[in-house]
């Protein structure tokens, strides 16, 4: 078995393909993360919390649900003022590799009309792919397709 057709089983920052992410064990890992975040606040050790956010920031699995989540939506054919959609996999690799917490400027959204029912238009901004990332990194992930 060669390395490009071995199944990735972690989430590591070197990652081959993004049709070989075993993305079952990646959303456990987070899952996990995030369930350890809520037990300590319950129990109110905010060094912790503070830690396991950290680490839940920094983790390159959260970072590729978040791309999953990006381009899987509904409106992952629709480009921002910046005219980039990531459709392969490479694009998809280098966009979770590229996504840092610091030293980001969100863009301007893409504002378009679309038709109400009684005729006028209703404004409709969308964001860049690279700003609805950040907004994933945020969201708790919905693992419930993941199993």
């Amino acid at each position: 078995m060669t390395t490009a057709a071995k199944p990735l089983i972690g989430a590591s920052s070197r990652s081959s393909s993004w049709d070989a992410v075993a993305w079952r064990t990646i959303g456990k890992d987070v899952k996990r993360l995030q369930m350890r975040i809520a037990k300590a606040t319950r129990e109110g050790r905010w060094g912790k919390v503070k830690t396991l956010q950290w680490l839940l920031t920094h983790s390159f699995a959260a970072k590729l649900l978040a791309v999953r989540r990006v381009v899987r939506n509904s409106g992952r054919h629709t480009a921002g003022v910046d005219g980039v959609i990531w459709r392969t996999s490479a694009q998809k690799l280098k966009a979770a590799r590229s996504l840092q917490r610091r030293g980001y400027r969100p863009q301007p959204l893409r504002r378009i009309y679309i038709p109400k029912k009684n005729g006028k238009l209703r404004p409709l901004g969308i964001p860049t792919l690279g700003d609805g990332l950040r907004v994933a990194m945020e969201r708790k992930p919905q693992f419930d397709s993941y199993y």
